[in-house]
């Protein structure tokens, strides 16, 4: 039976597949199955989710990634499925062995794009709906991205690395010829680049990401950019079909200006490219009005700090102005997408909350939902996308709840809004509905730093007991330039689940908040001030009667890694701590990852070797001599965007001082060490064994 209708014995077998559904009926149901227990570590290897939600330019069908686990091959399962809006039929496109992504609907709403690894490597394929037909269009060494349709419907422009011609020094090595059958090592890789790693590929091939075109029906993929540079998608095509625009930084030091890109005009036929714009910093996302007329695209300014709202721009194709919209907008608009010739619709956060909402070319900003998110299922990380049905005024989105990872909801813009919103999926009602999860609860409060009003959330144990105080564990975001919300976690769940109150919040540096919180950390990231809002919000609950303040635990990962490491040097108040890839040493880490030139232009005064003092004092192995906290490291041994030296350094200071502490090494795992599901269990369960260790029963 299809997982979706499989749910408490058939009960919500019609409502699972009902236009409107609502995730409340879905509840409504499954809270009457007994014998609830609570969720479970092997419960996430069940856990499901939608992504890249599409709606047709005619709004008449929408297709879907369907993300679950594989539990026999630990990892990420990724299929089609089709949504008919008019009888809400929900079917599998391609639900198989193989992977699915970058969808892109034809202007016709008659075929889809998608690349796939049918044939071994990622390729372009196209799909016709009403015959049921499928056809791979290219045959191409690497994987392509960012597929766009000509808006005849006769080719698709796509993004794909090439590899770099050998440079001088390179071809010069002399090498003597390997003898018949000898068995010699690998060949030295020859490093020139300035980015020559990246986090999850290693150290990487010489290679610049180029714009290609290839027939819709099949053929010859050509290369259309040329030289040492990146191009960057979206593209957007102009309504004759001969011309796309993209977005690139062409400067010779571009490797070097981390905050630099303008948009490019490009001659399909003769590869000639015009430069646009030329605005100081970062010019992206450009995107046609349904009519061709008008173009919408995103900027950026360039100032060397960790943080910038994107702003909304409009060009006029016929009279060249450009228009600024929502100006005074202190939120960074994401994602333009036309909803109409006159109106755009995006997505932007606030108070860690995906929302979206358009504006007309008269800038008048209209909100319409608040629930996009549940595509990160570890952690509440603010997430999601969306997209839109110009003909139809419709909006197609990731939607979640605190219960419930993405499912595929739409919003009607043109109906009332009563009416608008309807919910077409219930993915995990047979999992999640047959369990009990902690309630998510919101809070605000003033930082003992300087009166900041932080806001956050903190979950309750199932069964919770008002008449007690539980233990306590702060899980901190990483970023810092990131944001939790009230959405789905399975990580804060499980926590919960064993009896523990889970309090998590946006603190100074997060997104949504508006652009000047989100900078009062720059320059003291982590510090004192970072601190002060996780304690003052852990002394909250205290003041409620919740948090046993005795048994007090904190927890994080990549930038909550470093607060939990930080904040250990400055109290003695927790009983254990768990850092996930924690930077521990600044100097150490700007000169060995794979975000060096970006975070030391925005993020420091100097370079290391030139402000020694600031990096140091930012570092938590300036205050190892104070740690007396057990300390619990977790990291995974290919990372490169905080290299395992980082964990490696801390441990070794601990031991020295005779200081609790374990180091967990993920093998072949990356910075997202959490990505195959075992390892996101294995985050989890270490966190709780140590904890478990040290707690006060």
């Amino acid at each position: 039976m299809n997982k979706v209708t499989a749910v408490v014995s058939g009960v919500l077998l019609t409502a699972a597949l009902a236009p409107g559904l609502t995730l409340a009926q879905v509840d409504q149901v499954t809270q009457a199955a007994a014998g609830k227990k609570t969720f479970q570590p092997e419960d996430i290897f069940n856990l499901e989710h939608a992504g890249q939600v599409e709606i047709s330019p005619n709004g008449k069908h929408i297709v879907y990634v369907r993300t679950g686990f594989d539990v026999m091959k630990d990892k990420s399962t990724r299929s089609l499925w089709l949504i008919d809006l008019a009888t809400g039929k929900h079917t599998p496109l391609f639900a198989d062995q193989f992977s699915y992504g970058n969808l892109s609907w034809s202007p016709d709403s008659s075929r889809l794009a998608f690349t796939s690894n049918r044939q071994g490597s990622n390729q372009i394929f196209v799909y016709w709906l009403a015959e049921q037909q499928l056809a791979q269009v290219t045959d191409v060494r690497q994987s392509p991205g960012n597929l766009s349709w000509s808006p005849d419907g006769e080719q698709i422009a796509f993004i794909m690395n090439q590899p770099a011609p050998q440079t001088d020094y390179a071809k010069s090595v002399t090498q003597p010829k390997r003898p018949d059958k000898a068995e010699w090592g690998p060949k030295p890789l020859v490093i020139e680049r300035t980015y020559y790693q990246r986090d999850g590929q290693g150290v990487m091939p010489s290679q610049y990401r180029h714009v290609f075109v290839v027939p819709a029906e099949g053929g010859t993929a050509r290369q259309l950019t040329e030289g040492a540079f990146d191009h960057s998608g979206p593209l957007a095509w102009r309504g004759n079909s001969q011309s796309l625009i993209l977005s690139a930084n062409r400067n010779d030091a571009w490797e070097y200006q981390v905050n630099e890109s303008d948009l490019w005009h490009l001659n399909v036929q003769t590869g000639e490219m015009t430069q646009l714009t030329s605005m100081p910093g970062e010019e992206f996302s450009p995107v046609m009005s349904p009519d061709h007329s008008k173009m919408a695209f995103l900027h950026r300014s360039n100032d060397p700090e960790p943080y910038h709202n994107s702003k909304l721009h409009v060009l006029n194709w016929q009279q060249q102005p450009r228009t600024a919209l929502l100006q005074d907008f202190d939120r960074s608009v994401e994602s333009p997408q036309w909803l109409s010739d006159d109106a755009i619709a995006f997505q932007y956060s606030d108070r860690g909350r995906y929302k979206l909402a358009s504006v007309t070319m008269n800038n008048q900003r209209t909100d319409y939902v608040d629930d996009v998110g549940g595509v990160y299922i570890s952690r509440p990380y603010l997430s999601g996308s969306f997209s839109v049905s110009a003909q139809t005024g419709v909006l197609a989105y990731t939607q979640s709840t605190s219960h419930r990872p993405a499912d595929v909801a739409t919003y009607a813009t043109r109906m009332k809004k009563r009416e608008a919103k309807q919910i077409h999926t219930a993915l995990n009602a047979d999992v999640l509905g047959q369990r009990k999860l902690g309630e998510v609860k919101e809070i605000t409060y003033k930082s003992s730093f300087d009166g900041t009003e932080i806001h956050g959330w903190y979950i309750l144990p199932p069964d919770y007991d008002p008449a007690k105080t539980y233990p306590t564990m702060v899980e901190i975001h990483g970023g810092p330039h990131l944001a939790y919300g009230p959405s789905f976690a399975a990580e804060h769940q499980r926590y919960a689940a064993e009896g523990y109150v889970v309090f998590y919040n946006n603190y100074r540096g997060s997104v949504s908040y508006g652009k000047d919180f989100a900078l009062l950390l720059d320059g003291y990231y982590s510090s004192e001030r970072d601190f002060a809002d996780h304690m003052s919000g852990l002394d909250a609950l205290i003041e409620k009667g919740i948090a046993d303040a005795d048994n007090l635990f904190i927890a994080g990962g990549s930038a909550g890694g470093i607060a939990t490491a930080f904040a250990v040097g400055l109290t003695d108040r927790f009983r254990a701590a768990a850092a996930t890839n924690p930077v521990i040493n600044w100097v150490s880490k700007t000169l060995t990852a794979d975000s060096s030139i970006g975070q030391i232009t925005n993020q420091f005064p100097a370079m290391p070797w030139e402000d020694y003092e600031h990096y140091w004092e930012r570092s938590p192995l300036s205050l190892v001599g104070n740690v007396n906290t057990p300390t619990l490291l977790f990291s995974g041994e290919q990372d490169r965007r905080v290299p395992m030296s980082e964990i490696e350094q801390f441990y070794q200071a601990l031991q020295l001082r005779k200081v609790d502490t374990a180091m967990v090494r993920v093998p072949e795992a990356s910075h997202s060490v959490t990505a195959r599901p075992s390892h996101m269990i294995a985050k989890i369960e270490h966190t709780l064994a140590w904890f478990k260790r040290y707690r006060k029963d």
